[in-house]
């Protein structure tokens, strides 16, 4: 392997005809403008970025590959490929070529620190937007505007023949004034020798370099800020023995399945469904010995068993990744729908089964440790259950000795949802089971009301944190999953802090349908109408303070009651009807 020096010039030459490329397998930009404006600032400033890694190109390319964003898709013959470096020469491309959409990189000045009479310039990148066919803020295109803010447009600088743009720009932002044109030119033109004398070196791997070499230098040279992940050196290696694109499956699959990436990141649901696939762990150590050439043989049958486990989440109410109890169920759910039978009969017992599966992978402990090698357990039991028809109770987790349901004062003990515990965002998606209807505007928990960006669902109390407070009640005992309703933004502002019964009787009031249809909603949130049908006023503050805390624990005890209900339907598969679980209510 071999150091060269070369200036920014000559890589842009050099992407500008096409002759460096990058292999198909390089992920694809990941940098933010943070990262882009503090390059640039490196380079006005003359500091060194660290060195590129290059595969030089003989005859043919040992990797498939593509062009740099933004950059010319046809040119010379490839002679070289960029095995790292993708993320600061695109930077530097793309700002200095104005091809963000989003921002326009300006270069503004600071004082020297060290030189109080001197100043350095620093580069900002200046947010854009589109709207009625205008670009905004459009002072950014003004440059006497530009000017005026003492900035200067970092196309400018761009290491190519720009003395007629840059004349044009002066004479635009400075009209009046040729003292000041001539010091803000000779400003401008000291910059861009400094752009175009930024050297990035390079180490050069020959051409002759073994293709199974080169890869494993890549991914342990790699030095971005931005480092590998797992899934960026999987899709090299796949690339490798397959020769075929991972990027351009998993592009495929979010087309064939657009709803899967409400709930997983598609990258890495997938590599854990093929691992399971593969008897494998779904961990980084599992990844690395998987058979890729296999994995994608196997692609259609993948497709199907992810598409197939986004239906199934929807069945059972569970909507997307905000409010996902647990991931860990999910490439298992994936992993096992080939083994599903097709005669009705017994497709229906199989997805009995998997509700079992499902819902108690939401109300457990099973997956809060060691969840990957417990992934694979009961993977493996599951897939014996349907395949061998052996005793269900031979799966960890469908074993009630192992893993019960939950017992009323486990649930009463469950932390707020929205702080991701798995039990507390199984009991909320029990409620979503049952149907969830908003207590105001009856509408049920659907995806389009659960992902709603115009009124999107909350997080509210149903005996008010400020009430409870005033009553001395702390605030783990606040937060707690049975003091929490999901409902929209609009119900959640109009109920604000009112005790129970005043915005009880409210919502009743409005509703042609009266209490009962309040009630028949409270009911779909699996909430006692009773224990929350309190109120306050009139009492002294000293007996309103027992009689909230006295209330409150009555509420708990009532509700949890029904979701320990709940919890074994659903641990039984079955579904969550109010006549199965308020059938004593009055």
């Amino acid at each position: 392997m071999h150091a060269h020096d070369r200036f920014l010039s000559e890589w842009f030459n050099r992407i500008r005809s096409r002759q460096v490329t990058l292999p198909r397998f390089q992920r694809f930009v990941a940098w933010g403008h943070s990262e882009v404006s503090g390059l640039l600032t490196t380079v006005l400033r003359g500091l060194p970025s660290g060195a590129a890694l290059v595969l030089e190109v003989g005859d043919a390319e040992k990797f498939q590959s593509r062009t740099m964003t933004d950059a010319p898709e046809s040119g010379e013959k490839v002679t070289e490929q960029l095995l790292d470096g993708q993320q600061r020469l695109t930077a530097l491309w793309r700002s200095l070529h104005d091809k963000y959409k989003d921002r326009t990189y300006l270069i503004g000045f600071e004082d020297d620190p060290a030189h109080h009479s001197a100043s350095l310039p620093y580069v900002y990148g200046q947010a854009r937007w589109v709207k009625k066919g205008n670009r905004y803020p459009v002072w950014v295109d003004d440059p006497k505007e530009c000017w005026n803010r003492k900035l200067i447009p970092l196309r400018l600088l761009r290491p190519e023949d720009m003395l007629g743009e840059i004349r044009k720009w002066l004479t635009a932002a400075v009209p009046d004034d040729r003292d000041e044109y001539d010091r803000v030119f000779d400003q401008v033109i000291a910059l861009r020798e400094k752009v175009k004398e930024f050297n990035l070196p390079y180490l050069a791997l020959p051409a002759t370099t073994a293709k199974e070499v080169a890869l494993d230098v890549f991914i342990k040279m790699n030095t971005s800020s931005v480092r590998l992940s797992t899934y960026d050196i999987v899709v090299a290696l796949v690339e490798d023995e397959t020769g075929r694109s991972l990027h351009d499956h998993v592009d495929a699959l979010h087309a064939a399945s657009p709803r899967t990436a409400a709930y997983a990141d598609l990258p890495s649901l997938v590599l854990d469904v093929v691992a399971l696939r593969q008897d494998r762990i779904p961990s980084q150590a599992g990844y690395r010995g998987i058979d890729y050439t296999a994995m994608l043989n196997d692609w259609e049958t993948i497709v199907a068993g992810i598409r197939g486990m986004t239906q199934f989440l929807e069945d059972e109410c569970v909507y997307d990744g905000d409010r996902l109890p647990s991931y860990t169920p999910l490439p298992i759910l994936a992993a096992l729908w080939e083994q599903l039978p097709t005669h009705p009969d017994k497709l229906g017992n199989a997805r009995l089964l998997l509700r079992k599966f499902l819902w108690r992978a939401f109300l457990t402990a099973r997956y809060e440790q060691s969840s990957t090698s417990n992934s694979l357990q009961d993977f493996r039991g599951l897939r014996r259950v349907l395949t061998e028809q052996v005793a269900e109770s031979s799966v960890p987790i469908l074993n009630p000795d192992s893993y019960p349901s939950p017992t009323m004062e486990m649930i009463i003990q469950t932390d707020w949802p929205k702080r991701r515990t798995i039990l507390g965002r199984g009991l909320l998606g029990l409620q979503m089971k049952a149907g969830a209807e908003d207590l105001a505007d009856g509408v049920k928990a659907s995806i389009s009301s659960i992902t709603s960006k115009d009124q999107p669902r909350e997080y509210h109390h149903l005996f008010p944190a400020s009430t409870l407070e005033d009553a001395g009640v702390p605030d783990e005992q606040i937060f707690r999953a049975l003091n929490c309703a999901l409902i929209t933004w609009r119900t959640n502002r109009t109920i604000s802090n009112k005790d129970p019964i005043a915005y009880l009787k409210e919502r009743a009031d409005n509703s042609t349908l009266g209490t009962p249809e309040l009630k028949r909603r409270l009911q779909s949130h699996l909430i006692p109408y009773a224990e929350l049908n309190v109120g306050y006023e009139g009492l002294a503050d000293d007996e309103r303070r027992v009689r909230v805390g006295e209330d409150y624990q009555k509420f708990l005890e009532a509700r949890a009651d029904l979701l320990v209900k709940a919890a074994q339907l659903a641990f039984d598969g079955r579904s969550l009807t109010t006549g199965d679980l308020f059938d004593c209510e009055s």
